[in-house]
């Protein structure tokens, strides 16, 4: 993943997800080589819960962020995807 591809999140909510059970949502503050960081965050781990990773971005969209970490760095390595907050489609 290239920084310059994800200029254009810099400084907006996102929801990332991961090859993993965790989603995490928040507003993208840094790209590096080996991490992206995010603040006002919310981790969440699906497994823990009766939603999916789908449902609970549609929530986040509807109701807000529920932040529960200040600063938190992912892996660049298990990240499926971002996508803008503002993109998810209500259904």
């Amino acid at each position: 993943m290239e920084r310059e591809e994800l200029n254009e999140y810099l400084d907006k909510p996102v929801i990332v997800d991961t090859a993993t059970p965790v989603i995490y949502i928040g507003t993208l503050s840094e790209v590096g080589n080996s991490f992206i960081t995010l603040k006002d965050v919310d981790v969440h781990d699906v497994s823990e819960g009766s939603s999916n990773k789908e449902v609970y971005a549609l929530e986040a969209k509807k109701f807000g962020i529920k932040k529960n970490r200040s600063y938190t760095k992912i892996r660049i390595n298990v990240i499926l995807s971002i996508s803008l907050l503002e993109d998810i489609i209500e259904y």
